[in-house]
């Protein structure tokens, strides 16, 4: 593996609001068997053990709802941190340190991302994290985060930028339209400063990157026809129909997002992926179980890693120069409905010279011009504010009904009823 050519894992994980309890304390299986494994979609490999140069690991539904509304986030990130630190050193293959670059969360969606001691994190300038929220009243229940720097280059020049987007889009799968509303909504408003250099003082979108990398819990789900062979299945039928390769590859055809971004171009416009198929649907699993789907929802391939580069073609939209190594879910986290998935990217060698002035960027297909929405700041902090009301009032009601919002809310009334009463009252005579 050429030393210029940086390697980047993601890793993505919707842990169902379960806080500090979302996480078993050792990550290996998670984080590090990428690390020893990688080797094995790569002949020409120089170096199989050399350790990834950045990591970026994101959540979904991190915690609590009216904790996440109400801002009470920061412990949780620390104690993220200091696990995910801890355990990607502790199993590098050659002890690598790491640095952590920058982290964001909004309500449920975080975003920690890390570089390597040795290499890119001491090049890393221009740090910008971001938020945008595209629930109800743009509340943050629904939205993305986004962490973006530039990695100057080895020889002095500008180097390249790179933007890292976690996403939670709107669930259910007759809300088709909705999630794909929510894209085109974090393109216009998950805003950046312009990029160094740049002769615009406009801000800028998540494409105005030499790389982008989006992932998170999308929650499209499988469309299956009618016409389908698939379609009479029972829900026991269609999930042993998953244990195989080849059965998941002929549903692959019926996946939402492939349909929506490969066949009718109507969302992640320019991003590329790995071969979901190829691992069992990440979602929705029964609590407590490794491997046993829920009766409730059909399983679907609702978590997602996607990618490009500036060196990708418009021209070959299903075709990149990044090089997909690994790409997989993890079966053994069983705390969450859904189950965690991991990709190790390795990108093209950089292009980059001394007499670079400006990072080079994506080149998107010509019909596709993203522009800031001019209302993203307003619209944001709106979502915030009503977020913090929402949560704070929320977290009065679960304290009032000792860990309940149900009990907490029937306290309320019965303490306002009471209170109405002896407002309302006559006098008491002697």
């Amino acid at each position: 593996m050429s030393e210029d050519r940086l390697t980047v894992l993601i890793a993505s994980y919707n842990t169902n609001l379960q806080a500090e309890r979302g996480l078993p304390q050792d990550l290996v299986d998670w984080l590090s068997p990428t690390l020893d494994t990688s080797s094995l979609r790569i002949e020409e490999v120089e170096h199989p053990s050399r350790a990834p140069d950045i990591v970026a690991v994101g959540f979904q539904e991190l915690l609590p709802l009216h904790y996440g509304f109400a801002g009470l986030s920061k412990s949780v990130i620390e104690n993220r941190n200091a696990l995910i630190l801890s355990q990607i050193e502790a199993h590098a293959p050659n002890k690598e340190k790491y640095a952590l670059i920058a982290t964001v969360v909004n309500v449920g969606v975080a975003l920690l991302v890390y570089g390597r001691d040795d290499g890119v994190a001491r090049r890393v300038c221009d740090v910008q994290t971001q938020w945008t929220g595209c629930g109800p009243a743009y509340l943050g229940n629904k939205g993305a985060v986004g962490v973006r720097f530039r990695v100057a280059g080895k020889d002095g020049g500008v180097g390249e930028v790179y933007t890292f987007v976690c996403a939670h889009l709107t669930a259910h799968g007759y809300n088709l339209p909705k999630r794909i509303h929510d894209y085109h909504y974090i393109v216009n408003t998950l805003l950046f400063p312009p990029l160094p250099s740049s002769d615009s003082e406009a801000p800028s979108t998540i494409y105005d990157t030499s790389h982008l990398f989006f992932f998170g819990d999308l929650n499209f789900r499988l469309a299956i026809p009618p016409s389908h062979p698939l379609a009479v299945l029972s829900h026991e039928e269609l999930t042993r129909k998953l244990v195989t390769e080849a059965d998941r590859e002929a549903l692959k055809d019926c996946d939402e997002l492939h349909i929506e971004r490969d066949e009718r171009g109507s969302c992640f416009v320019g991003l590329r992926e790995g071969e979901f198929w190829k691992f069992k649907c990440s979602y929705k699993y029964r609590l407590g179980e490794v491997d046993t789907f829920d009766r409730k929802r059909t399983p679907a391939w609702t978590d997602r890693i996607m990618y490009t580069a500036y060196t990708d073609s418009p021209d070959r939209p299903r075709e990149s120069t990044i090089q997909n190594m690994l790409y997989t879910t993890i079966p053994s986290y069983t705390t969450s409905d859904h189950k965690p998935i991991v990709s190790l990217l390795l990108l093209p060698p950089s292009t980059s010279t001394p007499e670079t002035t400006q990072p080079p960027t994506l080149r998107l297909p010509p019909h596709f011009k993203p522009s800031p929405d001019p209302y993203a700041t307003l619209k944001r902090y709106t979502g915030r504010i009503l977020g913090l009301i929402l949560g704070y009032l929320w977290c009065l009601l679960t304290l009032v009904g000792a860990g309940s919002t149900v009990f907490g809310l029937g306290n309320f009334i019965l303490g306002l009823g009471a209170w109405g009463w002896w407002r309302t009252r006559g006098p008491v005579l002697p």
